[in-house]
């Protein structure tokens, strides 16, 4: 299987507000696609998912795949088990409630299943040079590009913006 690289950072102004990923796909270390997309109004967790869902989607043939985000929110989730707990669990927490950001976390979850991923945590805001530029594709995403709408969020939200 081939292997590849992704460095993803979400950005969102206000939480909920406008929002925007950008990320780095590399191959051989060198990079393939700089990707970013901005939304209308999300959160910062739903940027951070989708930051890596989407350029996933984009891979069509099963990769090795070491992911680089400086959220912690993914990264404990997988690598602590929380998705496994979650799923066997119905998609419910330890505390009964239906978890955050269910829609996102179904298809990490088949993500996982198609792909061999990794995860790894970065420091946000560290000098660590693609996570700093996966940042600069997010913020710029949500200044100029957040127009898409976060369809699911909004639903369960009932908001319109």
């Amino acid at each position: 299987m081939e292997k590849i690289k992704l460095y993803s950072d979400g950005a969102c102004s206000g939480n909920p507000g406008k929002g925007g990923w950008g990320c780095i796909l590399k191959r051989n270390d060198n990079t393939i696609k700089e990707l970013s997309k901005g939304y209308k109004y999300s959160t910062n967790n739903r940027m951070e998912l989708l930051g890596i869902i989407e350029p996933l989607e984009c891979v069509k043939k099963p990769c090795i795949v070491l992911i680089y985000t400086d959220s912690q929110y993914i990264v404990n989730s997988i690598n602590k088990g929380w998705l496994i707990k979650w799923k066997s669990n119905n998609w419910r927490k330890s505390d009964g409630k239906i978890i955050s950001n269910l829609d996102l976390w179904k298809k990490i979850d088949e993500l996982c299943t198609f792909h061999n991923l990794t995860f790894k945590w970065v420091r946000g805001h560290n000098n660590n040079i693609n996570n700093e530029f996966c940042d600069e594709l997010a913020v710029d995403a949500r200044i100029n590009k957040a127009f898409h709408v976060d369809i699911e969020y909004e639903k369960i939200h009932q908001r319109r913006k």
